[in-house]
C-alpha cells in the first residue's frame, strides 16, 4: 500500500490526481477493448510497474512537423506526458528537450546499456543524400538515419513504435515528387535487414490514447510481465499492415455519427447549405471514410471533444496508405468504396491500406501495378499528376445533381 501511495503521491505533484489516474486507466482500457471491470486491476498494475522499476524509452525524430509530439503532450486525459511517459521514463526526445552534450549522453545510455528499451519514432525516414541533406540533427554530422541506425541495431532495442503515418509510411513527407526520399519505419528496416518488432500507429497525427494503449499492453499486459512477452503480445495482435487490430479493424464510417443521414440518402453537396447545417453526410464533398480505418469518431482529439467529420470536415483519409497522393483532390469522392474482389489485392480495402507494402521491402510487381491501375489507385500507375493525368473523382451522379441544384449551386 505504502508503495502505492508513493506513486499517487509522485502523481499529485505533477498535478494529477487520483480520480484523473483512474479517468485515465478508463478510457485505457476502452481503448484497449477492456470492460470498466478491468479498471482497478488495470490501476494496480500501472502503479506497481511504476514502482518496481521503470522501463526506458527514446522519442527520435525524422521528417516531420512535430503534430504528433503536440498531440501525445497536450492531451488531457490520458495524460501521456503525466504517466505513460513518465512510466517509461523518456531519457530523450529530439524535439521537446535541449539538445547538447548531456542530452545525447542521456540517450547514448540508453540503446548502450544492458536493459530493454522502447523507441518511439516520429516523421519519416529522410534517406535523400543519405539523410544528411534533409534531417541534420548534431553540430557533428549526426543525422536522423544515424540515430535511427544506431538505436535499432541495439540488442536492447525491445520494439519500435512508429508514432504517426509520416513514420508508418512516409506521411505526407512522401507526396510526389518526394526529393528527400522520404519513407516508413517497416519498409526501411526491412531493405536495411535489421529485425526490430515495429508496431505502426497510423494517422496524421496519431492519437495519444493509441500510444497509451500500445505502451500498457507492451508493459503490463505480458505473460510473465516482462517488456520482451509485453511485447510479443503486442505484436500477435497486429493486423497486415503492422498496426493493432484494436486500433484499426473498422472504418470510420462504421462509427461515423453521421451514418444515419448516410443510410437515407441524406447528403450535404454544397457548404453553407440547409443539410450542412443539419449535419447531413459529407460523402459527396469529399469523406474518404467509407476508406479510412480508424476509430476516429470514438478516441476524439482535444480531450475527447471532437474529430474532423464533427467539426464540420471531411475525413481526408489521412491513415491510410500513401494518403496525399491517393486521397487528393480532398473534395473528391472516390471511384469504388470497399474492397478489391480479385487478383492480388483481393480482399483488401482499396484505401484504408491495402496497399502499404510494409514488411516486403520490395517493388511493386508489374501484376500489383496493373492493379492499382485498375482500381485508379497509385499515383505514378494511374498517372494522377502530370500533363497525361487521368480523372480521379467519378463523374457525378444524376442523383447527385438533383441534389445539388436543390442545395443551391456548384460545390
Amino acid at each position: 500500500m505504502g508503495s502505492e501511495m508513493t506513486f499517487y503521491e509522485n502523481l499529485s505533484q505533477r498535478g494529477v490526481s487520483r480520480r484523473d489516474f483512474l479517468k485515465f486507466c478508463g478510457s485505457t482500457a476502452a481503448v484497449l477493448g477492456l470492460s470498466s471491470t478491468f479498471v482497478p486491476t488495470l490501476a494496480s498494475k500501472i502503479a506497481g510497474a511504476a514502482e518496481s522499476g521503470l522501463t526506458p524509452a527514446i522519442w527520435l525524430s525524422g521528417g516531420k512537423c512535430t503534430g504528433c509530439l503536440e498531440s501525445t503532450l497536450q492531451a488531457t486525459y490520458p495524460n501521456v506526458a503525466d504517466i505513460v511517459l513518465d512510466l517509461l521514463t523518456l531519457k530523450y526526445s529530439a524535439a521537446s528537450m535541449a539538445t547538447g552534450k548531456y542530452a545525447l549522453d542521456a540517450k547514448k545510455k540508453v540503446y548502450q546499456g544492458n536493459k530493454p528499451f522502447i523507441m518511439i519514432y516520429e516523421g519519416a525516414i529522410m534517406e535523400g543524400e543519405n539523410g544528411s541533406g534533409y534531417t541534420m540533427i548534431n553540430a557533428d554530422g549526426t543525422n536522423s538515419l544515424d540515430d535511427l541506425e544506431a538505436a535499432a541495431s541495439s540488442d536492447q532495442c525491445a520494439a519500435i513504435i512508429a508514432m504517426g503515418q509520416c513514420a508508418v509510411d512516409g506521411g505526407w513527407v512522401r507526396a510526389f515528387p518526394n526529393p528527400s526520399g522520404a519513407t516508413g519505419m517497416s519498409e526501411y528496416l526491412s531493405r536495411r535487414g535489421i529485425d526490430v518488432p515495429v508496431v505502426n500507429l497510423a494517422g496524421c497525427p496519431a492519437s495519444p490514447e493509441e500510444l497509451t494503449a500500445v505502451v500498457v499492453q507492451a508493459l503490463l499486459l505480458g505473460s510473465d510481465g516482462t517488456l520482451e512477452s509485453g511485447i510479443a503480445a503486442v505484436a500477435a495482435d497486429l493486423d497486415r499492415l503492422g498496426r493493432p487490430k484494436y486500433l484499426y479493424n473498422a472504418t470510420i464510417h462504421d462509427s461515423c455519427p453521421r451514418r444515419g443521414h448516410f443510410e437515407n440518402g441524406e447528403f450535404v453537396y454544397r457548404y453553407g447549405s440547409e443539410e450542412e447545417a443539419k449535419n447531413f453526410c459529407v460523402y459527396p464533398m469529399g469523406c474518404k471514410g467509407p476508406q479510412t480505418y480508424r476509430r476516429c469518431p470514438m478516441i476524439r482529439w482535444n480531450d475527447s471533444q471532437s474529430w474532423c467529420v464533427e467539426s464540420g470536415g471531411v475525413c481526408i483519409g489521412c491513415a491510410t496508405w500513401n494518403w496525399v497522393d491517393n486521397n487528393a483532390p480532398f473534395a473528391g469522392r472516390h471511384r469504388r468504396v470497399g474492397a478489391a474482389s480479385s487478383g492480388p489485392l483481393a480482399g483488401w480495402p482499396l484505401h484504408g491500406g491495402g496497399l502499404h507494402p510494409i514488411g516486403t521491402g520490395a517493388a511493386l510487381t508489374g501484376v500489383v501495378a496493373a492493379a492499382l491501375v485498375a482500381h485508379g489507385l497509385g499515383m505514378k500507375a494511374a498517372k494522377r499528376i502530370g500533363k497525361n493525368a487521368t480523372l480521379k473523382t467519378e463523374e457525378m451522379k444524376e442523383y447527385d445533381a438533383k441534389r445539388l441544384k436543390k442545395q443551391g449551386g456548384a460545390n
